[in-house]
């Protein structure tokens, strides 16, 4: 009698469970590595914007005098004399804001991050993958610092 060359059903199962045990683990991680990176991009993306608008207000010894609701209402001020390409969304694919005074002595732009939901709140680090990211008068007002909980 020949014997057959194979994996038991158990042997199978087993391995199943821990490829099965791998992921459970890796995946929150993976996650929360992506959210990450979405909110340095966006900081990054704001911290260009915000040079972009300072080197604007050397020139011209003000900021744009524009009531602007959105960074895209910025590109014919900046771009190409200040940035090449003017970054008009954040990590999550969402329009940053921006608001600058009429009489162009201050500006202040920010993101909602994730969700889209992120009010400007207290200043300081945040802790939320939700929580807007805020930047004014080329300072960050409000970041992402820390362990994010969501």
């Amino acid at each position: 009698m020949r014997r057959q060359k194979g994996f038991t059903l158990i042997e199978l199962l087993i391995v199943v469970a821990i490829i099965g045990i791998i992921a459970a683990i890796a995946i929150p991680n993976l996650l929360n590595a992506i959210n990450r990176g979405r909110q340095k991009r966006t900081m990054a993306d704001i911290r260009s914007i915000g040079t972009a608008l300072e080197a604007y207000s050397v020139d011209f010894n003000y900021y744009p005098k524009i009531a602007a609701a959105t960074v895209t209402d910025l590109v014919p001020y900046l771009q190409p004399t200040f940035i090449k390409v003017l970054p008009t969304n954040d990590g999550w694919n969402q329009s940053m804001v921006v608001q600058l005074t009429t009489a162009g002595t201050s500006y202040t732009i920010y993101s909602k991050a994730k969700g889209n939901a992120g009010a400007i709140a207290a200043q300081g680090p945040k802790t939320d993958f939700g929580d807007a990211i805020v930047f004014s008068n080329g300072q960050f007002y409000a970041w992402p610092e820390g362990m994010q909980t969501n």
